[in-house]
């Protein structure tokens, strides 16, 4: 029966989601053959109330459902404490930052999510975040000392110890910068001395300064900071930054579930319709932590605008807004007069078939009643029912 009500109306998908959980509600309760008739017909009536019925200005209703609650938005951070500390930018900030298609978001934060072998034991997941967080001289260093001829660099054991990096490493890897003769003992494994092959002004002093601290030791670009967040049974990585093509070649970490709220590198790795869930995903979360109800379907239907032509666009004067067909709609956003010289240079025309163009024209918006349109030919009436008209008639 559900089947045969059903059947026109919803995708063998949606069909099968409805029967599994009417067959899970049967299980669990005992009902008689009228209320699961009764049940049905309710599930129908909603369906077919909720469907959008033709000639809906969707889109005006989409932007008016996420347009009003986005004026209640705050002005906030969400504030990440732990090892280290950070910021996440969320509210109308975030909520701009998707929508105008930034290429790098404010603060691009990264979930990492461990594999069988790694994600329930902690000590596992420090050794992945000490692999991937890159660790720069600066944060080993304990003091720095330069002078016109050499410069003394002293290491914190702490931090060499915290970071998993040996003092062989760092000296390697000054060694590599060829700044100068780099000199290490194991009597005092702490300290290393640079000496400059000649004597240096204080400018140039500086700018060596900044180069040998700048160093790369180790870690992932792009990930600045790690922290490990437990969540039910497993840990997870919470990292500052993102750099998903790095972080699926590392050992240990599941690339299945790895995500970065950073959309444009999900699009660059993963393409456009994983990009299409990204921004789903990120205007739902934004809209949902300030506690805004808005219908997904909304949401959907500006994540499918921006997406649709193969990149991501911002809805904008270089993007959605300032891509349309029609030259009048084009020309009522942002410079009226450049975008009218521009169409009439190039010879272009317009076949007024949006809503704004017909507007303008003072025509009837191709919405609702006025998607219909009556053709009527007269000449094409047959004779012969024109005389059985008026022999009825007579």
């Amino acid at each position: 029966m559900l089947k045969e009500k059903l059947e026109g109306y919803v995708s063998p998908q949606v069909y099968n989601e409805v029967r599994d959980k009417l067959i899970e509600l049967t299980n669990k309760t005992e009902l008689y053959e009228n209320e699961v008739e009764a049940i049905i017909s309710e599930v129908i009536r909603r369906y077919r109330s909720s469907m959008i019925e033709p000639g809906e200005a969707v889109g005006t209703v989409a932007a008016q459902s996420l347009g009003e609650p986005s004026t209640q938005m705050t002005l906030r951070v969400f504030h990440y404490a732990g090892l280290r500390e950070y910021n996440v930018t969320l509210g109308l900030p975030r909520l701009i930052e998707i929508v105008d298609a930034r290429k790098k978001p404010e603060t691009p934060i990264t979930e990492i999510y461990l594999d069988d072998d790694h994600k329930y034991d902690e000590e596992k997941a420090k050794e992945i975040a000490r692999t991937i967080e890159t660790t720069l001289l600066e944060n080993i260093a304990k003091g720095v000392s330069i002078e016109l001829t050499e410069m003394n660099i002293e290491l914190d054991q702490e931090m060499l110890s915290d970071k998993g990096i040996a003092v062989e490493t760092v000296v390697e890897t000054l060694k590599s910068l060829n700044i100068g003769e780099v000199e290490w003992s194991e009597d005092n494994p702490l300290v290393i001395r640079i000496l400059f092959e000649e004597e240096v002004d204080y400018v140039k002093a500086e700018k060596i300064r900044q180069k040998v601290l700048s160093t790369k030791l180790k870690g992932v670009k792009g990930i600045k900071k790690v922290i490990i967040q437990k969540r039910g049974n497993e840990y997870v990585l919470i990292a500052e930054g993102s750099n998903l093509e790095e972080l699926m070649k590392i050992p240990g970490i599941d690339h299945k579930r790895l995500y970065t709220n950073n959309v444009f590198e999900i699009e660059r790795v993963l393409g456009i319709e994983a990009a299409r869930a990204a921004i789903i995903r990120e205007i739902k979360n934004v809209l949902d932590d300030q506690g805004l109800d808005v219908d997904t379907r909304h949401i959907i239907l500006l994540a499918d605008i921006m997406t649709w032509t193969g990149h991501i666009r911002q809805v904008g004067r270089m993007g959605v807004a300032g891509e349309k067909q029609s030259v009048l709609a084009r020309a009522t956003f942002e410079m009226t007069v450049q975008k009218l010289l521009e169409a009439a240079a190039m010879g272009e025309s317009d076949r007024l078939y949006g809503i704004t163009e017909n507007i303008i024209m003072g025509q009837v918006i191709p919405v609702g009643t006025g998607m219909v349109q009556i053709y009527m030919f007269p000449t094409l009436i047959k004779p012969e029912a024109s005389e059985e008209k008026e022999g009825s008639e007579q």
